[in-house]
């Protein structure tokens, strides 16, 4: 089955970053793009101009910006969790937000981990270059492999991703 990431940001600056930094860091998994919660829910739960779509059986990888139009990422996480179809996909949070509280519900709510937005692409590139080897995303199930500890936690100095 084919492993999609869902890519969630409304930033059509960040989307680009990001699309860029998939493709300097060799990953080939189609990415899915949504400008917006009510877009990011469509595609998950195979609604509106998704309908129709098998959901069953495809890992995803989900990147989540907190701070969307219409429908936040915590809603968009809180949704994903409570359904038993979508539970165990993998939710990592990627933003801006520099907000402990933001940290802490983000994992409370179910995500995998939190990656804030590097400011600078050399960054963004390496957090990326991390997500691939980490979920091992052409190869294999992103659940069979042991989260490594730190791999994407916050510095706690406010300057990016810890190493």
């Amino acid at each position: 089955m084919e492993k999609v990431i869902l890519l969630v940001e409304d930033n059509p600056d960040d989307e680009m970053l990001a699309l860029r930094a998939f493709t300097k860091s060799n990953i080939a998994n189609r990415v899915v793009v949504a400008r917006d919660g009510v877009e990011a829910l469509d595609y998950i739960f195979a609604t509106g101009p998704h309908e129709g779509r098998d959901i069953s059986g495809q890992e995803e990888l989900i990147l989540l910006d907190l701070h969307l139009p219409r429908v936040d990422g915590f809603e968009v996480l809180r949704r994903l969790k409570a359904d038993a179809r979508t539970k165990s996909h993998s939710v990592v949070i990627m933003t801006s937000s520099r907000e402990g509280p933001d940290i802490i519900k983000s994992y409370e709510l179910g995500a995998s981990n939190f990656i804030r937005k590097p400011v600078e692409f050399a960054q963004l590139i390496e957090a990326v270059r991390q997500l691939g080897l980490y979920w091992q995303l052409l190869d294999v199930d992103p659940h069979t492999v042991e989260r490594p500890p730190s791999v994407f936690e916050p510095d706690p100095t406010g300057g990016g991703i810890a190493s």
